[in-house]
Parts: C-alpha cells; sequence; structure tokens
C-alpha cells in the first residue's frame, strides 16, 4: 500500500515509518523538517507544514492511505502559547483532512489522545477532540487511535518527570497520585500499522494503553531508581499546584503553565484496554520498568481498577 505518514520525522512517527517499511509497504513522510529523521533507505521525504494547505496538499496525491500523527506534546506548554494547540491539531487536521479529500485517499488514521473532547478541561484535548470531530463528520474510511503517554528513546514522558521533580525529596501536586497507562513506542507501532491490515478497523476508535497503570509517584521513583537513586515524594495541596505551575508558565524557562496544572487532575488510563482488538494481550506489553532497566525492582503499580485520585 502506499503510504503517507504525516508528523513521521517525529518520535512515534520514525516507529511506526519504519514498521510500515518492514511490512512492505511503500512509505513517504511529510513533515517540517524531514531531512532530520533517521528513516529507512527508500523511505520518500516531503517538507510541509500542516498550517499551511498549499505546503502539504500535493504530498497526498496517489496515496492510499494516511496516518496523521502531528502533534504538539501535552506535557509542556508549547511556545507561542495555548492556542497552538488549535493551529496545530485542530486545522492542521482539517488541511489534511481537505488534502485527503482532494486526492481520493481511501483510508485516515488519525492518532488522537485519551479523554479527548470539544469541550475537555484543557487547550490539548478540546483540540484534539474538535480534530476527532473533523475526521469523523469526513467521508474518509477513518480510523481513531486514542493512546495514553507513550514512551521510548526520544519520547519526553522520562524528561518531564525530572522536570517536575528532583531527586530524593521531591514535592507533587496531590502527592503525585495522578494515574497514567504508559505504552512503549515499540507497542504502539505495529498496532498502528495493523489498522491497515484490515476492514474492520474502519469506523473504530481504540483506547490504547500499556500492561500496568502507574501513578506519577510510581513513574518518578522507576525513572530516579534507574539512576541509582531514592525517592520520597511529599504532596503539594492542588491549590498550591496550581499557583505554583500558573506562575512557572510566566517564565521562559519553565515549559510548565495551568493547562499542565489541570492535566495531572485527571488520569491518562483506558477503561478497556483496545489492544485485544489487534490480538494483543496487555499483559505481554513491555512494561515501563523493564524500558528503565529496572524490570527487576517491585514497580508498586496500582490496580487497573483502582478509582481514580479525587
Amino acid at each position: 500500500m502506499d503510504v503517507l505518514v504525516v508528523g513521521g520525522s517525529g518520535f512515534v512517527g520514525t516507529e511506526l515509518t519504519r514498521e510500515l517499511h518492514r511490512r512492505g509497504h511503500t512509505v513517504s513522510v511529510l513533515s517540517r523538517r524531514p531531512d532530520e529523521a533517521d528513516l529507512p533507505t527508500g523511505v520518500e521525504t516531503v517538507e510541509g507544514d500542516v498550517t499551511d494547505y498549499d505546503s502539504i496538499v500535493d504530498a497526498f496525491g496517489e496515496k492510499e492511505a494516511v496516518f496523521n500523527l502531528v502533534a504538539l506534546s501535552p506535557l509542556f506548554e508549547p511556545s507561542g502559547g495555548d492556542e497552538m494547540h488549535d493551529r496545530i491539531h485542530r486545522q492542521g487536521t482539517d488541511h489534511c483532512v481537505k488534502a485527503a479529500e482532494a486526492h481520493g485517499v481511501k483510508r485516515f488514521v488519525q492518532m488522537s489522545a485519551l479523554g479527548a473532547d470539544p469541550d475537555g478541561p484543557t487547550a490539548y484535548i478540546r483540540a484534539k477532540g474538535q480534530a476527532e470531530e473533523l475526521v469523523t463528520e469526513s467521508p474518509l474510511d477513518w480510523t481513531l487511535v486514542r493512546p495514553s503517554v507513550v514512551f521510548g528513546n526520544g519520547g519526553e514522558f522520562v524528561s518531564f518527570t525530572k522536570k517536575l521533580t528532583t531527586p530524593y525529596v521531591t514535592g507533587l501536586p496531590g502527592g503525585g497520585k495522578t494515574r497514567f497507562q504508559p505504552i512503549w513506542v515499540g507497542d504502539l507501532a505495529p498496532l498502528l500499522a495493523d489498522v491497515l491490515d484490515d476492514d474492520r478497523h474502519v469506523g473504530e476508535t481504540y483506547e490504547l494503553g500499556g500492561p500496568e497503570v502507574l501513578t506519577l509517584a510510581e513513574v518518578a521513583k522507576l525513572c530516579y531508581r534507574a539512576e541509582g537513586k531514592s525517592l520520597v515524594v511529599l504532596p503539594v495541596p492542588m491549590v498550591f499546584a496550581r499557583i505554583g505551575l500558573t506562575l512557572a508558565g510566566m517564565l521562559p524557562i519553565v515549559p510548565m503553565g495551568p493547562d499542565q496544572y489541570r492535566s495531572l487532575r485527571f488520569d491518562n488510563t483506558v477503561a478497556d484496554n483496545d489492544v485485544v482488538a489487534f490480538g494483543r494481550d496487555p499483559a505481554t506489553l513491555r512494561t515501563f520498568a523493564d524500558y528503565l532497566g529496572v524490570a527487576d525492582a517491585e514497580a508498586e503499580t496500582t490496580p487497573v481498577d483502582e478509582p481514580a485520585h479525587a
């Protein structure tokens, strides 16, 4: 199949491009700086910006499937402010959908986010929800994929955790009870590629998570344990965290702000792990501890059915 990966030079995109190439697909990568990516020989690269329709539309020509992976990180405040989420996620998706329609692309796979909601509590979640509406209201054969936070080499989950904490003793909003279900990029990419293998995935929305649920405190302890350091977590009342992150967001050296505080008020976990729709047992997926090289240490994971924090 002739496939275009929009955002194919990014963290998830690079891994997906390699997976599609391994499976024998003809793959093209569209991104703002495609030459910076480490891509397999034979993968075509096209320079373009999803916020500029004219710069991307030609890349959709003669393609049979498109993956739209372009996204800003919800973990850090974007340069340019929260309105960048609207520009990149909603407007960028609108341009990709229109370009796909213009060229008669058959399949369109949109990587969204858990909790995507046009009326959601953060600019990221709202823009992701609005982007989903553009996709589902189009005539394309679409599939939505909503992963929990993705980890792996080149990802931001570990660096975000370390920016939010200090070794040995650290304060965390609400004691770090926000729950995540991190999924390894090496597990996510094959699942994304599988979407093209069966028409039963058309019109479906899949929520994908890893094999375990970890609180932010547990994630931080694992990150420092991998460095041979211990960590004691002290709870910071959420009201103080809101004030602190709001003030910190005013400083150019601190890439966090009030939206990051709001994101810590709700969990990033799946109700039912849709990896099973692709024939995968969640228990076989790679754990965060194994990735960090501390698989033999007690991970202190949180049961999946434990109620979310208040």
